[in-house]
């Protein structure tokens, strides 16, 4: 199979969070072959750049001639040129081997502060690189260079993609990452096609740990339009990408960490690992005979994916766990989002421990309790008549409310947490663990007791 092969034309960050070794990871990650051209050697680290060593144009020159003349190219970004004697060099081998899909990411400063590009190359950019590009990628600071636009708000965005789309780009995407108007919560960006404007939004996180966003985002396109993706297309996924390998950033360094690059790739591996302890927890809880702990309303058994956020993050068993005599069984195999009610569970319990990922309701009774204390699991409860009349009228709310009452008064997590019911509302007791075994070995020996003291066994 012959892979598609992405070229990036970039320097070279010994930190490895920006530059070529952030392209690269990118777009192994998606599943590209990627090859580099290096016009710069750069000291740094999660501080900022100490040092920066030019690479020669005719060097520059000679990379690109023995990638493009023998391995061949699908499609190139281009970061970090610094002068412009590399962009006349770039831009003469661009047009030689004739790229179509080109991505410039401008890469005019890093985020400390230093100089990407030096001041006298930003016309050599915008006359010979510029009218190249498939897409180019500014962020606010940069679009404000290229255009001559302050840009404060969506719409200065809009109309600083108008101008850079003038210099000759097919399309413009400004990343909106910087801005900070009015909606603090989401990242926003805008692509220009010269018709038509498309925005694209995701949650903005809290961290510092960004390094080598605008590398790892340009690179993720220049992938997409190789794997024959539509510059939309493209954007899109690329977004989604980048939003990921923020979320799940790297804290190292004693500055600015970089992003995850694996962190989609490993998500997934994730997925499939959660299912499979989850299958295999179900496994046990089906050979212990525990069919009559089992509520009314039937059970689930959950399990988060590690800093899970949502319902869909979240998997349980679609149709519940369901009794059959002393027996319990499944209709289907475990899936993510099946059950929002043990989700919410997880998902407030993560919030505040984030290594108990797991939970199971079960039926209640004091004497299933009263066993619980004996084995010595740590025990809370709540009360639903001391939930707020706002919170009864919100459909599902209770599970969430309940759970979040009980852990904001303690500083560990219970192995039990039960409530007495409510008017038409089973009472029930959730059993919480750090994985689904952990929670079906809590089940499996209150069972056993329960059985041995002929408690609803009898």
């Amino acid at each position: 199979m012959k892979p598609k092969r992405i070229l990036t034309i970039a320097g070279s960050d010994s930190g490895g969070g920006a530059g070529i070794q952030a392209d690269l990871k990118t777009i192994a990650a998606l599943g590209g072959f990627g090859m580099s051209v290096i016009t710069a050697l750069t000291a740094q680290n999660t501080l900022g750049i100490q040092d920066i060593h030019e690479v020669s144009p005719e060097f520059v020159k000679r990379q690109f001639d023995a990638v493009a003349s023998d391995i061949g190219i699908d499609a190139v970004k281009t970061g970090m040129l610094v002068n412009s004697g590399i962009i006349g060099a770039v831009a003469d081998s661009l047009r030689e081997y004739h790229v179509e899909k080109l991505v410039v990411d401008p890469a005019m400063a890093a985020k400390g502060g230093t100089l990407l590009l030096q001041d006298q190359a930003r016309d050599a950019l915008i006359r010979k690189l510029i009218p190249l590009a498939l897409v180019v990628t500014p962020n606010i600071s940069e679009a404000e260079v290229l255009s001559g636009i302050k840009i404060a708000s969506l719409d200065g965005m809009r109309e600083a993609a108008r101008v850079i789309y003038d210099l000759g780009a097919g399309n413009v995407l400004v990343k909106g990452g910087h801005l900070m108007d009015a909606d603090v919560t989401h990242a926003r960006d805008i692509l220009y096609d010269g018709k038509d404007f498309y925005e694209f939004s995701s949650e903005r996180f809290d961290t510092k740990d960004t390094h080598g966003t605008g590398c790892t985002y340009s690179a993720a396109i220049a992938t997409g339009l190789a794997m024959g993706k539509s510059v939309f297309y493209a954007v899109g996924e690329a977004k989604k990408y980048i939003t990921e390998t923020i979320r799940f950033s790297y804290r190292i360094g004693g500055g600015q960490g970089p992003t995850n690059h694996l962190a989609p790739l490993l998500r997934e591996v994730e997925r499939y690992r959660c299912l499979d302890e989850l299958k295999a927890a179900l496994q046990r809880l089906k050979g212990g005979k525990c069919g009559r702990i089992i509520p009314e309303v039937q059970s689930n058994l959950g399990y988060a994916l590690p800093c899970a956020r949502g319902i869909e993050e979240v998997a349980a068993v679609p149709g519940r766990i369901i009794r059959i005599g002393d027996e319990v069984a499944t209709l289907c195999e475990p899936a993510f989002g099946a059950s929002s009610h043990i989700a919410k569970i997880i998902l407030t319990v993560l919030r505040y421990k984030s290594e108990y990922r797991a939970a199971m309701n079960i039926r209640f009774s004091e004497d299933i309790v009263k066993i619980c204390r004996t084995l010595g699991y740590d025990i809370a409860h709540f009360s639903r008549a001391d939930e707020p009349p706002e919170m009864k009228e919100k459909e599902g709310s209770t599970l969430e409310w309940g759970t979040e009452s009980v852990l904001a008064k303690r500083e560990k997590v219970p192995d039990i947490i039960f409530d007495r019911g409510d008017v038409g509302k089973e009472p029930m007791i959730r059993v919480l663990g750090k994985d689904p075994h952990d929670v079906v070995s809590k089940v499996l020996h209150l069972v056993k007791r329960l059985k041995e003291e002929r408690i609803i066994w009898n």
